[in-house]
């Protein structure tokens, strides 16, 4: 394992590969064995660009001996901040197959993620594309540049122009050495609640069985055609099954760049598209629009929806307008993946966020002193397993607070589970604002706003919301002068932070309601400005 990361116990490691859960396999060979099986079957589709498996397996291998001569080393970093575009993958599998660690950003990250990104990460280098959405990112690699040590070069897909084109970085394919299963493959985000994101190191053997097993739940098989909506550095659309899912059975992945029903639909009507997957917001946003698309869905079998839970009203609408069946998804980036079966009933499908993929994911549901709830009862879902860390990267003090002497990962998710085994997520234990799917750290957001000379204290709390499940408030405690949410953004903004977390409210107020213990009361303070 990387220095900095947590391993699975011998004991479980054994357990993992005897049950078939580990095999062995670098993720770089997930691709190079498809393409052996099929290659010309269409592997990828991009706009007016369809790469066949060989043609993907090439372009891998292509860029891979090319990022070797440029002096990429097997265990070294590389930040990724790629949209939903094919060099995503040819350059995922490239760094794979060297056994370099791909750091996968957001397309919405700004300065204030990145920089902290590429320095906990030690990134050696920064990839990404010239443009994208009407947003230059060349001169957040300048910034990055001046501001990160390690950070010696830059990729850009598209004009580069000081930077080196990611196009330039190819070479003839030639024998590297594989990474061993065992070694991490990805560092991805966490939705994490204390500050910052904290970097999730996923290994070959671990990462492999998540979109393997993700597949078979979600009945993909070759002829699936799947269509990326949701940015592919997620978890979600990325593994959980997403893309490696798709790659593991030789299907195709159709590439979104953005998830609006304009374009999406007419993705689903021209490419014959049979699943994809969504947050509920979106959810909502199609449900709205397709009472107006005259676009033929009909080929749509499933759509998966995940990253908050989905109300059971909204879940029932689902086959009448758009015409497919529905999956819930429950998960996160650090392991534990929950799926309705597909051939479960209306009610559980409608209800509850599934069962966990394997019977090796051990659950736990406790009180707040960790003392298993009765059945049935709410509780903090606590969880390990064969896809689920052990601990987070570099991150020893969080890794006392986030895992159990024993292992178990603490989600801060509340939970209950019925006596078949199917999870309701209830809520949080964490202060985190869950905003349409991207998690809102409380204290980040409130450390910066500290910074601003206008504010004296500040609280952020959730409000419910009919579209996003919760919009941020930042409820404020003023010096004396005024206090406007437009300025307060553009403070933000000038500090890098990505738009996601701009507060959407501002409320100025005398006093935050206090606890007997003299913290701020959170839950009564959302109530109070809910109703103003």
């Amino acid at each position: 394992m990387l220095d900095g990361c947590t391993d699975w116990p011998d004991d479980f490691i054994r357990r993992y590969r005897e049950h078939g859960y580990w095999q062995g396999v670098p993720l770089g060979q997930l691709l190079r064995e498809q393409a052996q099986r099929t290659p010309h079957k269409e592997a990828l589709v991009d706009g007016h660009r369809r790469w066949c498996y060989a043609e993907l397996d090439l372009q891998a291998d292509r860029l891979a001996a090319g990022l070797a001569d440029r002096g990429l080393r097997a265990g070294q970093r590389v930040l990724v901040q790629l949209p939903n575009i094919a060099e995503f993958f040819s350059l995922t599998f490239a760094l794979l197959r060297l056994g370099v660690i791909p750091v996968f950003a957001l397309p919405a990250h700004r300065e204030h993620e990145l920089v902290h990104l590429a320095q906990l990460s030690q990134a050696v280098a920064y990839v990404i594309v010239d443009r994208h959405l009407g947003f230059d990112y060349r001169p957040l690699a300048r910034t990055l540049r001046e501001q990160v040590p390690s950070l010696q070069q830059v990729w850009v897909v598209g004009a580069a122009e000081e930077f080196v084109a990611l196009g330039d970085c190819v070479a003839d394919p030639r024998p590297l050495p594989a990474p061993g299963s065992r070694e991490v493959a990805v560092l991805l985000l966490s939705g994490g609640t204390t500050g910052l994101p904290k970097l999730i190191p996923r290994t070959h053997d671990d990462y492999a069985c998540n979109a393997r097993l993700a597949a078979r739940a979600c009945g993909f098989d070759s002829h699936t055609r799947y269509l990326a909506a949701l940015p592919v550095a997620h978890n979600f659309p990325l593994a959980s099954p997403g893309a490696f899912g798709v790659f593991s059975v030789g299907a195709t992945l159709v590439l979104a760049p953005e998830p609006s029903p304009d374009t999406t639909f007419e993705l689903i009507e021209g490419e014959r598209i049979t699943h994809t997957a969504l947050i509920p917001p979106l959810v909502l946003l199609w449900l709205e629009m397709a009472q107006w698309s005259d676009r033929d869905l009909s080929s749509l079998q499933w759509l998966q929806v995940g990253g908050a839970r989905l109300k059971a009203e909204i879940a029932a609408r689902i086959r009448p307008a758009l015409g497919c069946g529905l999956q819930q998804v429950y998960g996160m980036a650090e392991g534990l993946l929950c799926f309705t079966p597909l051939d479960d009933s209306q009610a559980r499908i409608f209800e509850t966020q599934g069962l966990p993929l394997t019977a090796d994911d051990e659950i736990r549901i406790v009180d707040a002193d960790d003392v298993p709830v009765a059945p049935g009862a709410v509780g903090e879902l606590l969880v390990r397993g064969p896809y689920t860390i052990r601990g987070y990267y570099n991150a020893a003090e969080q890794n006392l607070r986030a895992f159990t002497a024993d292992g178990f990962y603490r989600s801060g998710d509340l939970v209950r589970r019925l006596p078949e085994g199917h999870l309701i997520v209830e809520g949080r234990t964490k202060d985190v604002i869950n905003r349409g799917g991207e998690k809102i750290p409380v204290e980040e957001i409130e450390n910066l706003l500290l910074g601003h000379p206008l504010i004296r204290d500040v609280a952020l709390v959730a409000l419910a919301d009919e579209l996003l499940g919760e919009r941020s408030c930042a409820c404020v405690l003023a010096h004396g002068g005024p206090v406007e949410l437009g300025t307060i953004n553009a403070w933000l903004r000038e500090r890098g932070l990505a738009a996601y977390k701009l507060p959407d409210r501002l409320q100025v107020l005398r006093e935050f309601p206090l606890t007997r213990l003299g913290k701020v009361n959170r839950k009564a303070l959302a109530e109070q400005v809910q109703a103003l």
